[in-house]
Parts: structure tokens; C-alpha cells; sequence
């Protein structure tokens, strides 16, 4: 009897010592093929139980294009290749992962003392490649950010896009370069120090090029949909191989990529009611596949269930951290003063930027008007760097219809005051690309698929931006981006000479993550946030470390004079007075200069600024 070759991945092609080894789910088929297209040469794979098919094949080697024939009808790419060099419709090729990595000594990353920076490979410099992206590693390092957070790279179809219509979920996508250019990426990020973890879409399939169905209907469930079509099959018949596959889809990003995690998006439409829910399994996994790396996973979950972040011990599905819409939505409200839309249950008040630096979600089990039902969870005992807090990411400034960037949005000093709340609160910071420089080119959403659903994703987006009001009218629609115009894409890339042109707003973000990472109460583990509400648009924040404090004042509206003040948050220890560590409105960061800080006779706080305090003898 043939011994069964040791495989890496349940599914795919894996180069071993004598051949290719070659698997597949395709219960739909009664004999499958593999056809090297190289050579023509046509192998009958072996059937096994369950609907897989398998097989060894001498001839076969790294670099060589395949696809399967099922039933002799139809020559398909491999659901799981690890790469399509011509794109989804395309054959796919066979890939060695061995690679020369020079990370041996790197440990992965924690979920503690994290700063997050969201990329989008094919925007984040003029080439769009990963060759491209790795030289700005540097750059990245000396900013002060700890961890790259990839947008989706699973392959698509099309020119360019977002990546979260991915159809082959093990192929990095041939647009940003090889495998091998990926795998440099992280290995040299890892020697700046950084981690790197990446968003996958487990929640849907892409509208184009998805051949999965061809080998198994079960792959879709058959009665559950999400707002982008049918549900991924977690738990109906059938789902067994389904779960397997993307399980050891999350597995091999950390294995053979060396990822330190991975962000999962739109959670609420990942539906399973078995035992161990999939999201569970799937970073239970993943941290297996670190073979001793830390290993970091965060989820985005639009209404604000923190059973995700919970151990499973505790019922929960172990994932590190979620995203925090609430803060979001509540700090653009405060600095535009526009609340339509998904926007219109914050008024950005004080009192709301302080409950979610103390408590995280706002909205923990109150009625939500927008969506007409309640909304979130309790936080109680959830440590606040379990949430991820931005003012921009790549869906935020998409939707603003024009692409604006939040700095557009308001003025530069409530722009400079509300980053310092992000950068120093204890919450994880995520900058957007380009955030920290004031970037002045757009991020919209584009998309390239052909004629008719370019038509119905220009329409479909149309409608999703008409919620907001303002979009809606006649008037603006004609100027929103067609998401197929290359233009779109195009100007959505980076112009990264602004660093240099827009250096007081990055050296402000590079002055506050230094901040936050060196300063011995910001830095530190054992702390505690109280805040109040000191007028309509100012309030303070008081961090209590193990041996000292420091106090954040914001004011985003008109200069406040407090007479009296009769509020102790704001009172210095005993025995000490106030002194100014940090101000945004030092001129190096485009301020007009910080008022004297004298509290003999009463508070002066001015407007549309933010200052750091440290109590001094």
C-alpha cells in the first residue's frame, strides 16, 4: 500500500519529495482529474471518503499551472491554490512555501500596547506592490507603530478593489506581486519590529470568479443570507469539510506567512450554532498554528457583542480585541457637528467621549433608534485595550461619499485635539494610512467587474451612501465616484511626499505614540481613567498609574474659563501643581502656542485644543 504523503493543508497542491500531492473536495463529482497544464498531462485522482479525491504526481513541480476536470466537463482552478498568476478565471500554480525566512528570534505580538496601521497594499504607494510597501517599513518603525494591519489579499477579479470580493482564499492576489514578495514583506516588517496581521472575509464570497459551488453546493448554506448574499455554511449539512477549510485557511497565513494574527471582518453575518461557534475554532486554531507565537486576533462585530473577546473558559470565543464603531461615530459628531444616518444616535459629548474612554461601547444594551432594537453588550470587566479605537479606517472615509479624510472635516485644531484622545487613551489606537500625515488624497470605494455588475455595485452603493441625507440629494449623487473608474483607484493612492510637506501633523502622531509608549503612567499596564464634563464641548481625563498621574484636558469648542471650578478631577495632587508635558497647539504641530498654565486664580482652557499634565512639586 502507498503511503499517504504528510500534507501541510487538508486541501491543495503540496510539493513533496517524489511529486505533487494533490487534494480536493468535490463530493458533487463522480472522478476528478488534475491537468498540468505544462506538460497536458492528465492524472486520475484517487476517491476518498467524504467526497475527496487525491493523488500523487511525479512529473508535477513547484512553478507548473494546473487545474481540476470534473467529471470530464469542465477544467476549474483549485479552490485552495495558494496562487493565480492570471487571476481567479485562470489556472492555478503550484507553490513551494519553503522560503528563507530570517525571523527565528521573533515572539509575535501581544494584545497589550498594540498601535494599529491599517494598509491597503494597492493604495499605500504609487506601484501598489508589496516590493513597494517594504520600503516604507522604515518609515512605519521610526512613526512608532507596532503592528500592520493588511486589508483583505485572498485573490479577486478585476484590476484593483478593497479584496473583500476575495474568491480564492489561500492566493494572495497576483496584483500586489508573488507569494515570495509577500512573505519578504512580513519577514523584513518583523526585523523593523513590526507585526503584521491581516483582515480576512469569512462572512461571504465574492460575486465573481467563486468556483467553489462547482465542487460543493455545501459550501453556502442553504437557507441563511448575509447583506452580501448567501451565508458561508457553518453549521448546516454537510459543514464538516466547510469548517475544515477555512480553519486551515486562517492556519496557513500564520504558518506559511508567518502572520501575527489576523483582523476578522463583519462577524455578525459569520452564523453557527454548533458547539464550538467557528469563530471560536478558527482562533483556537490560529494560535495552535503559532507553534508558541503570540499570536493576535480582532474582530470587527457590529453590534457590539463582547462574548468574542471573552475566554473560552467564560463561554466566549478568545479573540484579543473589537473594533469600537461607538467611539468612532461619537468623535466625527463631535468634530463636524453632523449626526445623519448610522450617526444619528451620538451628539459627540463630552460626557459620550468620556464613557467610552472609561468603558469602551456606549451603546451596552440601550435602545438604538437607528436600527429601531437595542445595541451592544456590558463591558464590565473587559480591559479597555480590548478595544480599537480610530477615527478613520477604510470603511469611515469611503463613506463619506467624497473619500474626505476626517482632518477635511473639521477644524485643524479639533483634528489635532481629538488625535491626542485616540493616541493616549487606553484603548488599542488604529491609524488609517495616511492619517498621520493629513493626507490629502481621497480613499474611496472602488471596485473592477464588468459591465452589468459594475452597473449593480455603482447602484448598490449609490443607494447605501442615499442614507445619509445630504448624499441623497441630486446633487451630490452625480458627484460620487463610479467604484469600476480606474480614476477612482487611482486617486485613492497616497502621495507619500507628504510626510515631508505635512510634517507637523506627523510629527505630532510620531510625538503622541511616543508618548504613549514611553511614558511611564500612558505606558503602563495597572491604571485607572476617570473622566468629567467640564463644559458643552470640554472635558478632562485623569490617569491614575501605580506611582504617578497625568491629566488630558480637551476642549473642542469656544476658549472655557472656569470660575469657579469646583470639579477634583481636575485638582493636582497634594503638595503639587500642574505642568505642561504636551500641547497640540505647539507651533511644531501647527498650533498658535499654549495659554500659561496658571491656576492660582482660575482655569483658562482654549479652544480646540488638548493638553497633557503632569503634577510636579
Amino acid at each position: 500500500m502507498q503511503e499517504t504523503p504528510r500534507r501541510r493543508l487538508p486541501v491543495g497542491a503540496e510539493v513533496q519529495p517524489r511529486g505533487v500531492h494533490f487534494r480536493v473536495w468535490a463530493p458533487r463529482a463522480r472522478h476528478v482529474e488534475v491537468i498540468i497544464e505544462d506538460s497536458g498531462q492528465r492524472t486520475l485522482l484517487a476517491p476518498e471518503d467524504g467526497g475527496y479525491y487525491s493523488g500523487l504526481v511525479a512529473e508535477a513541480a513547484a512553478g507548473n499551472r494546473y487545474r481540476y476536470l470534473l467529471d470530464g466537463k469542465r477544467a476549474l482552478p483549485d479552490p485552495a491554490s495558494r496562487f493565480q498568476p492570471e487571476g481567479p478565471h485562470g489556472p492555478s500554480e503550484i507553490i513551494d512555501p519553503t522560503f528563507a525566512w530570517s525571523d527565528e528570534g521573533w515572539q509575535g505580538i501581544d494584545w497589550r500596547g498594540q498601535v494599529l496601521y491599517e494598509v491597503h497594499v494597492g493604495t499605500f504607494t504609487e506601484e501598489g506592490t508589496w516590493t513597494a510597501a517594504r520600503q516604507q517599513l522604515q518609515a512605519l518603525a521610526d512613526l512608532g507603530v507596532t503592528c500592520i494591519e493588511l486589508l483583505p489579499v485572498a485573490d479577486f477579479v478585476g484590476r484593483f478593489g478593497w479584496g473583500y470580493d476575495g474568491v480564492d482564499l489561500f492566493a494572495p492576489t497576483r496584483l500586489y506581486g508573488t507569494p515570495d514578495e509577500m512573505r519578504r514583506f512580513v519577514d523584513e516588517a518583523h526585523a523593523f519590529g513590526l507585526g503584521v496581521i491581516l483582515d480576512v472575509v469569512y462572512n461571504h464570497f465574492g460575486p465573481e470568479g467563486n468556483y467553489l459551488g462547482e465542487f460543493s453546493a455545501a459550501y453556502v448554506h442553504p437557507s441563511r443570507t448575509t447583506e452580501w448574499g448567501a451565508a458561508i455554511n457553518f453549521d448546516g449539512p454537510d459543514c464538516g469539510p466547510v469548517r475544515e477549510f477555512f480553519m486551515a485557511n486562517a492556519a496557513y497565513w500564520i504558518d506559511e506567512y508567518h502572520l501575527d494574527g489576523l483582523r476578522l471582518d463583519a462577524t455578525q453575518d459569520i452564523h453557527d450554532e454548533s458547539a464550538e461557534h467557528i469563530i471560536a475554532a478558527v482562533t483556537r486554531r490560529v494560535r495552535e498554528a503559532g507553534q508558541g507565537r503570540r499570536i493576535y486576533v480582532t474582530a470587527e462585530n457590529e453590534p457590539q457583542r463582547v462574548k468574542l473577546v471573552r475566554n473560552p473558559e467564560q463561554g466566549g470565543y478568545g479573540v484579543d480585541a473589537l473594533w469600537n464603531d461607538d467611539f468612532h461615530h461619537s468623535a466625527m459628531v463631535a468634530m463636524t457637528g453632523r449626526n445623519e444616518a448610522y450617526y444619528t444616535d451620538y451628539h459627540g459629548k463630552p460626557q459620550e467621549l468620556v464613557s467610552a474612554a472609561k468603558y469602551g461601547f456606549l451603546y451596552q444594551g440601550q435602545r438604538y433608534s437607528w436600527q429601531r432594537q437595542r445595541r451592544g453588550t456590558p463591558t464590565r470587566g473587559i480591559p479597555r485595550q480590548r478595544f480599537i479605537h480610530f477615527l478613520e479606517n477604510h470603511d469611515q472615509v469611503a463613506n463619506s461619499g467624497r473619500g474626505l479624510r476626517c482632518h477635511m472635516m473639521t477644524s485643524p485644531g479639533r483634528f489635532r485635539a481629538m488625535s491626542a484622545l485616540v493616541m493616549l487613551a487606553q484603548q488599542t489606537p488604529l491609524i488609517f494610512q495616511g492619517q498621520e500625515f493629513a493626507a490629502s488624497t481621497p480613499f474611496y470605494y472602488f471596485a473592477d467587474h464588468r459591465d452589468g455588475l459594475a452597473r449593480t455595485v455603482r447602484e448598490g452603493r449609490a443607494k447605501f451612501l442615499a442614507q445619509f441625507r445630504s448624499l441623497a440629494q441630486p446633487e451630490m449623487q452625480s458627484f460620487l465616484p463610479d467604484p469600476a473608474d480606474p480614476g477612482t483607484f487611482i486617486r485613492s493612492k497616497l502621495n507619500l511626499a507628504e510626510r515631508e510637506l505635512h510634517r507637523h501633523v506627523y510629527r505630532m502622531y510620531r510625538d503622541l505614540i511616543a508618548l504613549r509608549r514611553r511614558d511611564p503612567v500612558f505606558s503602563a499596564e495597572d491604571i485607572t481613567v476617570d473622566g468629567a464634563v467640564l463644559g458643552p464641548e470640554s472635558f478632562v481625563l485623569r490617569f491614575f498609574g501605580p506611582d504617578d498621574e497625568r491629566l488630558l484636558v480637551v476642549n473642542l469648542g469656544r476658549d472655557l474659563h472656569l470660575e469657579p471650578a469646583p470639579e477634583p478631577l481636575i485638582a493636582p495632587p497634594e503638595g503639587c501643581a500642574w505642568h505642561v508635558i504636551w500641547s497640540s497647539e505647539n507651533p511644531i504641530y501647527g498650533g498658535r502656542g499654549t495659554y500659561p498654565w496658571d491656576y492660582e486664580e482660575s482655569w483658562w482652557i482654549p479652544g480646540h485644543s488638548a493638553v497633557v499634565l503632569v503634577p510636579r512639586t
